[in-house]
This record gives C-alpha cells, sequence and structure tokens, in this order.
C-alpha cells in the first residue's frame, strides 16, 4: 500500500496524439503518427483526490453535466486504495479520448500511473478510444455514440452488455 501520494501535475507526452472535434462525442484524440500494438500512447493525469474528494468532485461535475447531453462528465479515475486522478484539468488532453465499444486502446495503472496502451496497431489519423468500462448502474444515462457493431447503445463495460440489451428490448 503507498504511503504517500503519488506525484501530480506531471506533464503527458503528446507527440503521439492530437486532440480536435470528434464524430463520436465533442473533442477526440487522435494518432499524430502511427502506434504500433503494446505501444503506450500517452498517460492520463491529473490532480491526486483521495476517495472522499473524488466522490465530491464526481457529484459535482454530474450536476454541471445535467441536461447538457454534450456535456462530459466526470473524469475521475481509479488509481489505487486511496488515490484517484481527477483528470479534468488542462494539462490532461488525454481525457479527450472517448469510449468505444470496439476500443484501440486500453488503460493499465500501476499505484502511481495510468497509460492509455494501444490494443492494436492505429494508423494516422485514427481516433483513439477505449471501453469506459462504466457499471450497470444508471446505464440509460450515458447513452453511446461510437458506432461499433457491439455497441448496444449505452456505454458500460463489455461483460454487461449482455444485460443491457435484455433491458433495452423490454423498454
Amino acid at each position: 500500500m503507498i504511503s504517500i501520494k503519488p506525484k501530480e501535475n506531471r506533464k503527458p507526452n503528446t507527440s503521439k496524439i492530437d486532440v480536435r472535434k470528434s464524430k463520436v462525442h465533442g473533442s477526440g484524440v487522435f494518432a499524430a503518427c502511427d502506434i504500433k500494438k503494446g505501444e503506450k500512447v500517452i498517460e492520463y493525469v491529473g490532480r491526486i483526490v483521495t476517495k472522499d474528494e473524488a466522490e465530491d468532485i464526481a457529484d459535482e461535475q454530474l450536476e454541471k453535466s445535467n441536461g447538457h447531453k454534450d456535456c462530459g462528465g466526470v473524469y475521475i479515475f481509479e488509481l489505487n486504495k486511496k488515490y484517484d486522478i481527477d483528470g479534468n484539468v488542462s494539462w490532461n488532453p488525454a481525457r479527450f479520448i472517448n469510449h468505444s465499444c470496439d476500443p484501440n486502446c486500453e488503460t493499465e495503472g500501476d499505484d502511481e500511473r495510468i497509460w492509455v496502451i494501444a490494443l492494436k496497431a492505429i494508423k494516422k489519423g485514427e481516433e483513439l478510444s477505449y471501453d469506459y468500462c462504466y457499471d450497470i448502474d444508471n446505464w440509460d444515462e450515458h447513452p453511446c455514440k461510437c458506432g461499433a457493431k457491439s455497441c448496444v447503445g449505452y456505454i458500460v463495460a463489455e461483460k454487461l452488455r449482455g444485460k443491457i440489451k435484455r433491458n433495452v428490448k423490454k423498454v
């Protein structure tokens, strides 16, 4: 268990990415060069906050975004048992990576850092995405616009999509 607070305000290397308007949602992150499978693309950075602070921040961000369909919501990432990362900071372009039900990236973390890693080879100009892995709570409040064949219309973890398909058919 970490006894000291991890370093914050770390500036990520942005040489592999560009941020611009996305067809999926708002701003997106695009490959500025070809990226190999397994390559670290960018670090997800931000303010290091306690779990309690993260809950307060998430509640506040959700309150601000209510009623705004195109508004990003919460940029909190679990870091370890004690701390989370509040990625809603100007020096974190990784916060603009959109969800996809058929992602080309994934996130990997240790107790101090979170990386966005390429799941497959990504061509220059291609939009980066990863599965946000949302749980099933309030699933209907998180519509998905990724357009993947496997998309069920809502942002939930892959293992939960079957449950969503059944719920959507009932409606």
